[in-house]
């Protein structure tokens, strides 16, 4: 698979992980049926594209950018969606982890 593809796919993992997680809350502890049906579809989608990806990148590479990225869009959709503004602290967290996905991109040997 090309540079390019596997990275769609990585693209396409984060945004299945982070519907997830959004699904999740929605489903308020797997008691709504839609949102908890939702949620496992996402995330079953989310598992097929990582396991794409790792044809070609490292599993400790690819899982620790997926993580560090669906950190970020979901805190990101949890301020837009439910109003969850992290703290001082928390922003603190976040820049560091966005910090350690472009070290780990572009610094990490794969």
């Amino acid at each position: 698979m090309s540079l390019l593809g596997t990275y769609s796919f990585l693209l396409l993992a984060v945004a299945f992980g982070t519907a997830s997680n959004i699904f999740a809350k929605d489903a308020d502890g797997f008691t709504k049926l839609i949102p908890t049906i939702l949620s496992a579809l996402t995330i079953i989608l989310c598992m097929y594209c990582l396991s794409q990806v790792m044809k070609t990148i490292s599993a400790g590479y690819t899982y620790a950018t997926f993580a560090g990225l669906c950190i970020i869009a979901t805190t990101i959709l949890g301020i837009v969606k439910f109003n969850q503004w992290p703290n001082l602290y928390a922003f603190i967290g976040l820049i560091c982890i966005i910090i350690g996905v472009i070290m780990v991109n572009l610094l990490g040997k794969n």
